[in-house]
């Protein structure tokens, strides 16, 4: 069962709703599951170097009071999932171009270790996951090659990789994420609970047993 996230790793309820999936495979005792990472960009348009996370939030959201009840809310959801949030520390609002493309250099096998360490950087380091000395720090500590890594984002290399999967959720109408694609027949968007993902899968090995 190949299930599809697409995700951009600024987003706190991406991490909430993958963590609720993988709580899901581990119950789940039917076929196995491949993960596919897809890019999705909240804003694309926010410059390399990154932004300001508050007086950007605000400039968005209508306010610092409005952002903090946001992050609040992320962070209590977050604490109910296990993943836990510092948006304290927090102080850029990062393009993420970049980490997608450090997510496409990984390995498959080393591809989920590798979000969850972007994740963790981001949302408890609160590091720039824009920098590229960052992204390549990461890298090394998931076992790749920093200066490697550290070439192939100042190159772009997946570059044409990351505008297919943006042109196939625009494709599909995708304008918020977390969005999970569950064996090309059933979609999920949200961070939905780990009940729901399981009545997906069943579902859509149902779907594939009665073809």
């Amino acid at each position: 069962m190949m299930i599809e996230i697409f995700q951009d790793t600024i987003c706190p309820w991406c991490r909430i709703g993958k963590k609720h999936l993988f709580d899901a495979i581990r119950q789940w005792d039917g076929e196995p599951v491949t993960i596919r990472y897809r890019a999705y960009q909240l804003n694309p348009d926010t410059p390399k170097a990154g932004l300001p996370f508050w007086e950007t939030m605000a400039a968005m959201k209508g306010g610092r009071d409005v952002v903090q009840r946001m992050v609040q809310h992320a962070a209590n959801a977050g604490e109910a999932a296990g993943v836990p949030f510092r948006f304290d520390r927090v102080e850029m609002w990062p393009n993420t171009h970049a980490s997608h493309t450090l997510i496409k250099l990984a390995p498959p096998e080393r591809a989920t270790d590798l979000v969850d360490a972007v994740f963790r950087a981001y949302f408890e380091e609160g590091k720039d996951i824009g920098s590229l000395d960052v992204l390549a720090a990461i890298a090394a500590e998931q076992g790749m090659d920093p200066e490697w890594v550290r070439s192939q984002l100042a190159s772009d290399a997946k570059r044409e990789e990351i505008a297919e999967d943006l042109a196939n959720a625009r494709e599909l109408n995708i304008t918020s994420v977390p969005f999970f694609i569950i064996d090309g027949k059933l979609a999920l968007s949200g961070a939905h609970p780990a009940e729901n993902f399981l009545k997906a899968f069943r579902q859509a090995a149902g779907t594939s047993a009665h073809r």
